[in-house]
């Protein structure tokens, strides 16, 4: 794996694209009457629970902008796909949630769920949220793994949100983590961020532990470039809880990585993941990113 990134750039990427979105809409009043998770408990409902399509138009922007590859953007097409989720009983349950700013980050599971590419289905969904409504959406998606090298589910673990101090300094880390051992540029610093003690891991090829994300990662070292992150567009965060949305290769296809860290005592001691395929055609013109 190659470094592509200095972390100045990468910070500054990251910051000037969350700015230019965050420039493009009306910010949410300075109002404790909008409190963006519980509208984003009730936007998930309103689709995946009651598929009521006039609790969705109170949810949804008419502007709504869709990054899905699969979907196009509007509110038309999340409309149309009710009758399609209520056919199937489609069903949902949020394992974490987390705000940053505008945004609501959510892990999410999917049940019943072939319209999404499988029965049981695994997803990190973000939303940007203006004037108290849904705006824009990001995810990617990925079948639920029944047997993984740790042993752990792809969403079980810790949803415990704390530190809410510390939010922008594990954001700081986990930028840096990502271009030290992800990035390739000084992969022998990964023990300054792993924690020694304990280490959990979600994704359903790496074992738990430090000695077991060492082994992954080289082994993906030694396969002529198998793996490779090209670009972190997101950092999100709030307290112990920071995830990353970026782009890169896998198998020598182009994939989306979202990676959710948690933080304890300034190291990483749980991780998990979802990598989708980036589709050489989409159903509109706002990409995944």
């Amino acid at each position: 794996m190659k470094a592509k990134l200095s972390i100045h750039a990468l910070l500054i990427t990251s910051t000037l694209t969350l700015l230019n979105a965050c420039s493009q809409m009306s910010h949410v009043e300075e109002d404790a009457h909008v409190p963006l998770k519980n509208t984003a408990n009730l936007a998930q409902a309103a689709f995946f629970k009651h598929y009521d399509a006039e609790e969705v138009k109170t949810y949804f922007r008419t502007d709504y902008i869709q990054h899905n590859p699969h979907v196009p953007t509007g509110i038309g097409p999340v409309l149309s796909f009710l009758p399609v989720l209520q056919a199937a009983q489609t069903t949902y349950t949020t394992h974490r949630m987390l705000q940053d700013r505008d945004f609501i980050i959510m892990h999410n599971t999917y049940h019943n769920a072939e319209a999404f590419g499988a029965n049981d289905v695994v997803t990190f969904d973000i939303w940007r949220m203006q004037n108290g409504m849904v705006a824009e959406h990001w995810d990617a998606i990925s079948p639920i793994v029944e047997t993984t090298a740790s042993g752990r589910t792809q969403f079980d673990g810790s949803t415990t949100v704390r530190d809410l101090d510390k939010t922008e300094a594990n954001k700081a880390l986990i930028a840096q983590f990502m271009e030290d051992v992800l990035f390739g540029k000084a992969p022998e610093k990964i023990d300054q961020y792993i924690s020694q003690d304990h280490y959990a891991q979600h994704n359903p090829l790496v074992k738990d532990g430090l000695q077991g994300l060492k082994d992954a990662l080289n082994y993906l070292a030694s396969q002529n470039n198998l793996f490779e992150y090209q670009k972190v567009h997101h950092i999100f965060g709030e307290g112990n809880f920071v995830l990353t949305q970026s782009e890169g290769r896998w198998n020598n296809k182009p994939q989306a990585f979202y990676d959710l860290f948690r933080i304890e005592n300034n190291k990483i001691v749980e991780h998990w993941d979802v990598i989708q395929e980036i589709p050489a055609q989409m159903a509109h013109s706002n990409g995944m990113f």
